[in-house]
């Protein structure tokens, strides 16, 4: 069994994490949560699909949407724990078979966790406030479709 790079799991979360990239490093291809990853990620793409092809207007869009916003964060928050893992225990959990000791992690991991940071931050805050926006609208419509 290989050593696990705690920098590699980082960076595998930050930049497939949606495709669950992170979860086929550590635990194989067989691991049920890495392909469950694909499930709220196609729905938010055909959301945005939508968007794209039928405006924003589209109501179904608009709830498909933050799914991916949400499934992105959430692989962003999987990055930064990763790299924020103390080294020992990273070795420990993954590494325990390990023949020599796995070099700390160096500032490649601190790089990736920064990133993860704004990516999912920026897209979290994004996401709120499209749904939001798009909720009070809907309201709107409705309320004056009753008014008339």
């Amino acid at each position: 069994m290989a050593a696990k790079s705690k920098t590699l799991a980082t960076w595998a979360a930050l930049l497939g994490g949606p495709l669950g990239a992170h979860r086929f490093y550590l635990h194989g291809w067989r691991d049920p949560w890495g392909w469950a990853l694909w499930v709220p990620t196609g729905i938010g793409v055909y959301g945005l699909r939508r968007a794209l092809d039928l405006g924003q207007d589209d109501q179904l869009a608009w709830a498909l949407i933050p799914v991916l916003g949400l499934t992105v964060s959430a692989t962003m928050l999987c990055a930064i724990l990763y790299g924020l893992t103390p080294d020992e225990r990273w070795n420990a959990r993954h590494n325990a078979q390990a023949p020599s000791p796995m070099p700390a992690s160096g500032w490649a991991n601190v790089i990736g966790i920064i990133a993860a940071l704004m990516v999912g931050a920026t897209v979290l805050m994004s996401t709120i406030a499209f749904s939001g926006q798009r909720f009070f609208e809907y309201q709107v419509e409705e309320a004056r479709k009753i008014s008339q």
